[in-house]
């Protein structure tokens, strides 16, 4: 049975056939509308924020041609070849610039980031001369226009520095303050419900008895959600029923995006997807991978619905290959394309096709070679497996075992999420 849209009274069946991972991500992404609005910020707290507009240089930078080096400024034609001796009449330092003019057989010292006054074409490296009976002795001469950055070789007055949906980085808010942008428009946080469901769930300061277990996959959630840079409504625990999930469905459907681990299979005490049926709409409830098949996707009152499984692993994998890439859109950003190259494998990996799997490995570089481990313990609930890796092996659906030795895909966990908008 293939996966459609539907409203109320959706009921999910185990013959539903599960979705390839590109394709559903492809779809959640495009289904996206970014937050509305904006606000205006000093740039000093934009950091992590999203443009919401354009932003255009009104100035050249740098502002007039500077030097890249401690060195001497001259008139190339003063001193083309090797041995060439010039008489020093001034000096230019960074914000104190030479006032003079130069004749011919003269130069000025200049220093690095100091404006080249008029009449000087080329600066000479410091360590490429001397001194001797007053005069600056050329020793290696430079080529014509050496050692000099014209006026806006970074940025011209007019040109468009960062476009609306740029992800602003450390690197990105310096260059916007060297434009003078004191403040900028930048598109809210998406608020992000979040709730764990299941009645054998507890909180972590307290005992557990048998049958329990802590509730460690709401704090992670809020985790990933902080990292991401969205602004986290944590609702708590939800119990397996009915009445429960309607309700704590009415106070998370105010906001942009809600996030539950949990009750999403069809299992008799798996009700998530019944209620999003009734309350909201349901637009595919699985995909085609390892951990993680049942996954639900849909809208309930304002809010994108993101129904993850409840095993810990499976959380962590669906918010990363779905979630995350949705809440970059939705906050105006542009998802990266997920970096991904081959590295041979140390060991056997055992897989059936049928589904894209993910296996929680480490980068090696053992005698300067670099190969991929996978974990030892590669079960869905096995949360170490994730904190003991830093990359994933991912094997295609259609993949079956693996040799060692043979080169596999790896993802690695440090890597971009926030691609460069267009243009």
């Amino acid at each position: 049975m293939t996966q459609s849209s539907s409203g109320p009274g959706f009921r999910s069946t185990p013959a539903d056939r599960p979705m390839p991972l590109a394709e559903a991500r492809a779809r959640i992404v495009e289904s996206i509308t970014p937050v509305g609005g904006s606000e205006r910020i000093d740039l000093a707290d934009a950091l992590s924020r999203v443009l919401a507009e354009d932003v255009t240089a009104p100035i050249d930078v740098p502002g007039a041609p500077n030097s890249s080096m401690d060195g001497y400024g001259f008139t190339f034609a003063d001193a083309p070849a090797d041995g060439a001796r010039l008489q020093v009449v001034g000096e230019s330092l960074a914000g104190h610039p030479f006032g003079g003019r130069l004749d011919a057989g003269q130069c000025i010292r200049i220093m690095t980031g100091a404006m080249v006054p008029p009449g000087v074409d080329t600066v000479v490296m410091q360590e490429n001369t001397r001194e001797a009976d007053g005069q600056l002795i050329i020793d290696t001469a430079p080529r014509r226009g050496a050692n000099i950055r014209p006026a806006g070789e970074d940025l011209r007055r007019g040109q468009i520095v960062m476009r609306a949906g740029q992800y602003l980085r450390p690197a990105d808010i310096a260059v916007l303050a060297s434009v003078g942008a004191a403040r900028v428009e930048v598109r809210p946080r998406p608020r992000v419900a979040f709730f764990s469901t299941g009645d054998e769930l507890r909180p972590i300061d307290g005992p557990i008895r048998p049958g329990e277990i802590y509730d460690s996959n709401r704090y992670g959630l809020a985790a990933m959600l902080a990292e991401l840079g969205m602004t986290g409504i944590n609702l708590g625990v939800v119990g397996d029923s009915p009445q429960a999930l309607r309700a704590a469905f009415a106070e998370a459907a105010q906001a942009d995006a809600v996030v539950t681990s949990g009750g999403v299979s069809v299992g008799a005490a798996d009700f998530v997807l019944d209620v999003l049926g009734e309350q909201g709409q349901v637009d595919f409830w699985r995909v085609a991978i390892k951990p993680g098949k049942p996954l639900a996707f849909g809208t309930v009152g304002n809010a994108r619905f993101f129904g993850l499984p409840g095993n810990p692993v499976s959380t962590a994998v669906t918010f990363v290959q779905l979630v995350r890439p949705a809440l970059v859109r939705m906050a105006g950003g542009v998802p990266a394309v997920p970096t991904r190259f081959m590295l041979p494998t140390q060991t056997d990996l055992d897989k059936r096709p049928g589904r894209e799997n993910f296996l929680r490995a480490r980068l090696r570089m053992d005698a300067d070679t670099p190969s991929v481990e996978a974990i030892d313990h590669q079960g869905s609930g096995v949360m170490r497996s994730m904190s003991s890796a830093d990359c994933f092996i991912v094997l295609p659906a259609d993949q079956g075992k693996v040799a060692a030795g043979t080169p596999v895909w790896v993802e690695p966990f440090a890597q971009p999420v926030w691609g460069l908008p267009a243009g």
